[in-house]
């Protein structure tokens, strides 16, 4: 063992090799006897691909570049492909991601369009497909601008043709029902193809705080008759329903505070647990739950983590899979006896697997974990619980510094950095992530901390937020940062703060109403409160802080006062701030704004705007610019010396 200052340990894991593996796999299905699903490609300007595993096993990216799939309907978009096997091979429709158009993909030819390009607004947007072959359709969420303006939108369901009349004529469109309702999910078939089921809300809500599940008799010309709201309502949220195999219709609520799973019909839930089994609706098409011909149901289950299970829905009983997964995401399908998910654990990252239930065997099945380093080098976190303000619990993972080969002097104390997720209705799961290794295996420590507010603790927990966003997120992370100095874990003077999106503003609120923070990061931030409830976003989040800070009409002095940008003369730590040019959710104009209000204080800070990206980086290059700018801002506030990373210039 060696002997080195915190921060200055060598690493294998550089910002190139965290760039290459950051993103997961996602939106996992079946087509005909194949498992298919999307994955990225961050050397390949951080386009999603569409992946084919054949019978035999070998695995083939089926669309080349610059073919993405990804929507960008509600712009965090959502299931963005669906598929079927005809004898020929398979039939796959997909949304593009530069025009939004949904396209027909058959091997051997170039795809096809099904959907016109509209130049108004936003345009014409597609998600959530589900292929109708009997019809001759795909049925989906039409997302459709009126107006240049982000709010000028309407969503409805429809049907979109095979034979691709669409492309060319957007009357050819079929609407399947009224556009009473501001957000939408996919409609369901029942299986006899009598009724349809989807789920609607409207502003202010966001989709955890209340949806209501719609039902609705299908007539002969396939239009959706007589659409009434059988569950749900502005104080219960459901996040998903399907059909099972008998026809009765299954889906996740939260009335007793917990997503539990219903039959529809019933009151009590299928299976009562303090756990959730749905979750935060951010993208449509999300599956928690998925029945399967049994009669049983595959779901991703848990409390502050997921799980892959079976339910039996006559018992109750969850029978988990074996493995060393411990987090799976909320795609899921389903194919006789197998179910195909995603999953991962804090020594592997994201994997396609697949259960057969019958056997309860699980193996991965593609973008399978391959150790890019030693896996000594990876972080040993710690699962915690602390105590906030008014005793209030604190849930949080604490990765401290780790490292094979060094340690630090016996009389130092390592620098830790509070990551801030984002949302804030999220939450941080505990999987392997190598931009938290980039840091750790360094000797820095990192605390992902999920604050009041965020996902997997239930509904109580989630809405500790509620006109609170900025002061519980803010007192939280706090309270974690000191609870870690308090304890001997963490160096008091060398603390930071770091967060992208609502985590961003969670950094910059931190920077302007605490002294805990030697300094900070801040991603894609919201930093104007007034500006971004009033016209500055997009139309999915413009009303979310109606319930996060409260009515603008009617409270406008909290969104002032709680805004970094108003209170940029209140920051006196070091900041770094990093931004995407093409960020429809949180625009550059914020940080522009905010630092405009900075100019004269000679507060050292760095700004980076990054050309063609959105919100999120997804670009390799991007990603290692931003890592190694962070790290370099931690090294001159903290006074480490890692070597081969670039000096971030600091401005004055």
């Amino acid at each position: 063992m060696r002997t080195l200052a915190y921060g200055s340990w060598p690493s294998p894991i550089d910002a190139a090799l965290a760039a290459a593996h950051d993103g997961h796999p996602e939106f996992a299905g079946f087509v005909g006897d194949e498992a298919w699903w999307t994955e990225p490609r961050p050397a390949e300007g951080g386009r999603r691909t569409l992946v084919r595993r054949r019978a035999d096993g070998t695995q083939e990216s089926v669309l080349p570049a610059p073919w993405n799939v990804r929507s960008r309907v509600i712009e965090y978009g959502g299931q963005p492909w669906a598929g079927e096997m005809r004898p020929e091979g398979p039939f796959v429709v997909f949304v593009n991601f530069a025009d939004q158009r949904l396209y027909a993909y058959e091997p051997g030819a170039e795809p096809r369009p099904l959907t016109p390009v509209s130049h108004v607004g936003g345009g014409l947007r597609w998600v959530d497909p589900r292929l109708h072959p009997d019809r001759g359709e795909v049925w989906c969420v039409m997302e459709e601008f009126t107006g240049e303006g982000p709010t000028d939108v309407r969503r409805v369901a429809a049907a979109v043709p095979l034979d691709g009349s669409a492309a060319r004529d957007r009357d050819a469109v079929r609407e399947l029902a009224d556009a009473r309702h501001r957000f939408v999910t996919g409609p369901r078939l029942s299986p006899d193809g009598a009724q349809a089921a989807w789920l609607a809300w409207d502003h202010p809500r966001m989709p955890w705080d209340g949806t209501e599940l719609i039902f609705a008799d299908v007539a002969e010309d396939g239009t959706l008759h007589t659409p009434r709201v059988v569950a749900g309502g502005p104080e219960e949220s459901i996040a998903q329903a399907e059909w099972a195999a008998d026809g009765s219709l299954l889906y996740a609520g939260d009335r007793t505070g917990w997503w539990n799973l219903y039959r529809l019909g019933r009151e009590t839930p299928v299976c009562t647990r303090e756990e959730e089994f749905g979750g935060p609706l951010w993208k449509i098409g999300y599956r928690w739950f998925a029945p399967l011909s049994s009669g049983l149901v595959a779901v991703v289950h848990g409390r502050g983590a997921t799980r892959l299970g079976i339910l039996d829905p006559e018992t109750g009983e969850v029978v988990d899979a074996a493995g060393p997964w411990t987090e799976f995401t909320p795609t899921l399908a389903v194919h006789g006896s197998r179910v195909l998910g995603v999953g991962a654990s804090p020594r592997s990252a994201y994997e396609v697997v697949e259960l057969d239930f019958r056997t309860g065997r699980a193996r991965v099945v593609g973008a399978a974990h391959d150790d890019p380093v030693d896996p000594a080098y990876y972080p040993e976190p710690q699962i915690r619980t602390f105590t906030g303000p008014a005793g209030r619990e604190i849930h949080a993972h604490v990765y401290p510094p780790h490292h094979p080969d060094q340690v630090a002097p016996g009389d130092e104390l390592p620098p830790y950095v509070v990551w801030a997720h984002g949302g804030p209705t999220g939450r941080a799961p505990l999987v392997l992530d190598l931009e938290i290794a980039y840091f750790t295996s360094r000797g820095i420590g990192v605390a992902e901390v999920n604050y009041g507010g965020s996902a997997g603790h239930g509904r109580e927990y989630r809405n500790r937020l509620r006109e609170q966003w900025g002061v519980v997120d803010v007192e939280d992370c706090a309270a974690v940062a000191a609870a870690l100095a308090d304890e001997g874990t963490a160096d008091r003077r060398r603390l930071a703060i770091r967060g992208g999106s609502a985590g961003g503003w969670t950094s910059a609120a931190s920077l302007t109403a605490t002294d805990v923070y030697a300094c900070g990061t801040i991603l894609y931030p919201i930093l104007d409160l007034t500006s971004w409830g009033s016209g500055e976003t997009h139309d999915f989040e413009s009303q979310y802080l109606e319930s996060l800070i409260g009515p603008l009409a009617e409270v406008p002095g909290r969104y002032v006062e709680r805004s970094p940008a108003e209170h940029a003369d209140r920051i006196t730590a070091p900041f770094l701030l990093l931004q995407g040019l093409d960020d429809p959710i949180c625009p550059p104009a914020q940080c522009e704004r905010f630092l405009s209000r900075m100019a004269g204080r000679h507060v050292p800070h760095a700004y980076i705007a990054f050309e063609g990206e959105g919100h999120g980086f997804r670009r390799a290059d991007t990603m290692v610019r931003a890592l190694e700018s962070e790290l370099s801002l931690y090294a001159q506030v903290f006074g480490l010396n890692p070597p081969g990373i670039p000096t971030l210039e600091l401005l004055k």
